[in-house]
């Protein structure tokens, strides 16, 4: 680092690539600062810990994390065991967070709200590389602190910055009005949200697995409350892409959840909208209307807005990146993850290297690294922040050492802003997931997109 070494390194997050990030930094000998705005850590997680992972145990713990659990005393969980997010947070990052090297380096409730260089905007050059960072933070009580760092991993994800149901990229006419009618991206409608939807008129938009996971968690509902009623809409022309091969499925839980799905849709409890490009919402009576770019118009109680998500950049506007124009990540890793031409198992692992920016010293790592598009597994993230640590401890050979292997089969994350669906090893060839894998055990929801599909957008969407 050209900055003081006496300085901290700000880890802007402590969700699983933040929490893996400090866990990485010291081992190294460099002491975090990790900032999370939640009130605990993995806080994003928290609003779907009623879902379950595609990935087992195996593949979602990073290994120098788990390294300092086992110090402690630790026992992990059933390697083949799929976690709900619940479980994740409970049996492995509560678990992390809690231990004293990172509990005493942790501060909750800390919202970054800018990140610069000390004494300078992004207009000033010199010794712009060894002077300090400065990250502004607001705290849960208003207080606002500049704390200054060495170097900044930004892992604070996208969760928090969804992507707006309207088309071109902007909200619908009317749709921050309609917002009391507007859930999160992934309602808990059998538990916690279940007020909000049984006995009542969903319409869910998206053409991803959250929103999979929602229809036919909507479905169980269905079945219990009379009176509930399923729409699902999507832009393109056709949803065989998130219904997949079916039997013929590389990957069979992938390909039951699309059957499922299928099943619901031929059968009518699953009302199916195509080419249904939001223009405007309006409100009336305590409903909401939904109107299309070509003049239909759905009705509803509540809208599920499981459209995927974005970056915030605004807190990084001081800063010099060097982001790819169309998917807003770092520009060496843009064009390998692009969706128009790349699903995730095509997606080389990449590490410190990929993902500088001109800022020196500055990181973007995790799902946030992936700008907007769909294809983050948490194992990329866990081999991001081992090579950033390496490279900040001035340890470049490991740094630039890629030591992931990933199956083209791999399973993605499509509208999820924190991923967990890590593929599990198949074999020669990555054929399939045998034993070990989703298949041995019962049926699990999914989280995020799986895919392998040679192009992200195959399907027509």
């Amino acid at each position: 680092m050209a900055a003081p070494h006496t300085l901290r390194v700000a880890v802007i997050g402590a969700g699983p690539i933040g929490l893996a990030a400090a866990a990485h930094l010291l081992e190294r000998g460099l002491e975090p600062l990790i900032l999370e705005a939640g009130p605990a850590a993995a806080a994003a997680i928290e609003q779907w810990r009623h879902i379950r992972l595609f990935s087992p145990w195996q593949y979602n713990t990073d290994a120098a994390a788990a390294r300092l659990l086992a110090a402690a005393g630790w026992e992990s969980p059933e390697p083949s065991a799929l976690p709900t997010g619940g479980e994740l947070i409970d049996q492995y990052l509560t678990p992390l967070a809690s231990l004293p090297g990172i509990a005493s380096r942790l501060h909750t409730g800390a919202r970054v709200i800018a990140v610069t260089r000390l004494g300078m905007d992004k207009t000033h050059s010199r010794n712009r590389d060894t002077t300090p960072f400065v990250v502004r933070v607001e705290h849960a009580g208003g207080e606002v602190r500049d704390y200054q760092a060495a170097a900044v991993i930004d892992a604070s994800g996208t969760w928090s910055t969804r992507n707006p149901l309207g088309t071109s990229g902007l909200p619908a006419v009317g749709e921050a009005a309609a917002a009391a009618h507007i859930s999160s991206p992934l309602p808990d409608v059998l538990g916690r949200d279940r007020a909000a939807f049984a006995g009542r008129t969903a319409v869910v938009i998206g053409a991803g697995h959250s929103a999979a996971n929602t229809l036919i968690n909507l479905s169980e509902l269905a079945a219990q409350a009379p009176g509930t009623k399923i729409v699902w809409a999507i832009r393109g022309a056709s949803a065989a892409k998130v219904y997949g091969g079916g039997d013929a499925d590389g990957l069979a839980a992938r390909g039951r959840l699309g059957s499922r799905l299928r099943t619901l849709v031929e059968d009518g409890t699953v009302e199916l909208h195509t080419g249904f490009g939001i223009a405007a919402l309006a409100t009336a009576g305590g409903a909401v209307t939904l109107t299309s770019t070509d003049g239909r118009t759905l009705g509803a109680d509540v809208v599920v807005p499981a459209t995927g998500f974005r970056p915030n950049l605004d807190m990084l506007r001081e800063l010099r990146l060097e982001l790819d124009p169309g998917v807003e990540a770092p520009r060496g890793l843009g064009p390998l993850i692009d969706p128009e031409f790349h699903s995730c198992g095509t997606v080389e692992p990449h590490g410190a290297k990929m993902l500088a920016h001109p800022e020196q010293d500055f990181y973007i790592v995790g799902m946030k690294s992936y700008g907007r598009a769909p294809t983050f597994l948490l194992a990329t993230g866990y081999e991001q922040v081992r090579s950033v640590a390496a490279a900040l401890a001035g340890d470049r050979e490991a740094a630039d050492t890629v030591q992931l292997d990933l199956p083209e089969t791999g399973v993605c994350s499509s509208d999820i802003g924190t991923s967990c669906d890590v593929p599990a090893p198949a074999t020669a060839g990555f054929v399939a997931e045998t034993s070990g894998g989703c298949c041995s055990t019962p049926e699990p929801v999914l989280v995020g997109f799986p895919t392998g599909l040679a192009h992200g957008r195959s399907g027509g969407n």
